[in-house]
């Protein structure tokens, strides 16, 4: 799989199908999968960001990369106490795999150890790319596997990773991730909805490749699922500005202690469920990063905002696209998320 990470930081095992799938725009990509079509069986027009939206990336970039790279840390430290030295990193493609170069980053210079770094696909509704796993079991020990993402929105993908991996004898099901406002997991940089820089973008802080792909007529039986590369997008491509960034801010003298429980995130969504009479927690897209994709990606109806951060330089880019999307913003008292992006049902499209 072509992309922009360097070899040495992360071994991609997906199929590479640039040039094999069209594109859909944003809102034709909504109303097929509001119709019953798969989501992994389409791929999006990415979004090209604007002037100013880069310019609030860049700004969240300076203003939040310390949390990020604070939360790299503790993540991490966490991760070689529960694995050690021969760990091995798996993240979750595609938003996990900046985090898992950050991750094997962080654990090469503070404690030595060369840890191999995989990104694999996993599809909500479809599974995990069982043939991935089986290529790193053949490289590896079951028990030395970590699966990293990057954050737990409503806790779906981990929900996912959970049923399927109870197929692998071995395999551990916890997933490691920078930020968990869920409650889902201790293997955490922080239970804060904090922004993470790198949600902001799409592939351009994610080696140019596409959100991963799986349709039977391209993908077969033994194939990875799949992925295409923006080469085109080459010279927008932050990839390494924001690993290389983060990575410049570590701070190797962090403690941290085992988190206690807190509110289960559900409880934020039932209650905007109930509010605005939605009638599947699908549309209900929780935290800063998962609001952002909705932003980006889908067709939103509305942005819910905890009121306590309705002027937090956190939220800037999401106001930012609220008003380039010509989206309604909406301030309520949340528990465990900052925002909450809400998906426009297919009637309305």
């Amino acid at each position: 799989m072509e992309s922009s990470f360097l070899k040495d930081d992360a071994e991609l095992l997906l199929t590479d199908i640039t040039g094999l799938v069209e594109p859909l725009p944003t809102s034709e990509r909504e109303k097929r999968i509001q119709s019953g079509t798969h989501y992994s069986e389409m791929l999006p027009i990415e979004y090209r960001p604007t002037d100013d939206y880069i310019k609030i990336y860049e700004k969240s970039l300076e203003v939040f990369g310390q949390n990020t790279a604070d939360a790299v840390a503790v993540v991490s430290d966490k991760i070689v106490k529960k694995k050690g030295k021969n760990v091995v990193i798996v993240s979750l493609a595609r938003a996990g795999t900046p985090v898992g170069v950050l991750i094997r980053r962080y654990i090469r210079k503070k404690y030595g150890y060369e840890c191999p770094h995989y990104s694999i696909s996993i599809i909500r509704d479809r599974g995990i790319d069982k043939n991935a796993v089986n290529y790193i079991l053949q490289r590896h020990s079951a028990g030395d596997i970590q699966f990293v993402d990057g954050w737990t929105g409503k806790g779906v993908i981990y929900k996912e990773l959970k049923k399927e991996i109870a197929n692998f004898e071995g395999v551990s099901d916890n997933l490691a991730v920078l930020a968990d406002p869920a409650y889902l997991t201790d293997i955490c940089g922080t239970h804060d909805d904090i922004m993470i820089p790198s949600s902001c973008l799409n592939c351009t802080v994610c080696g140019l490749i596409s959100r991963t792909f799986l349709r039977n007529d391209i993908i077969g039986e033994k194939d990875f699922h799949g992925a295409a590369f923006y080469k085109e997008l080459s010279a927008e491509d932050r990839t390494y500005e924001f690993i290389d960034y983060i990575t410049d801010r570590f701070r190797f003298d962090l403690r941290f202690e085992d988190n206690a429980g807190g509110n289960i995130g559900m409880e934020d969504v039932k209650m905007i469920s109930d509010m605005y009479g939605i009638s599947s927690i699908n549309f209900i897209k929780p935290g800063i990063g998962e609001t952002t994709r909705v932003l980006l990606r889908r067709v939103p109806w509305k942005v819910i905002i905890d009121e306590r951060y309705r002027t937090s330089a956190e939220l800037e880019h999401i106001m930012q696209l609220a008003k380039e999307k010509n989206v309604a913003v909406e301030y309520v008292r949340l528990n465990n998320y900052k925002c909450c992006g809400i998906i426009k049902q297919m009637s309305d499209v």
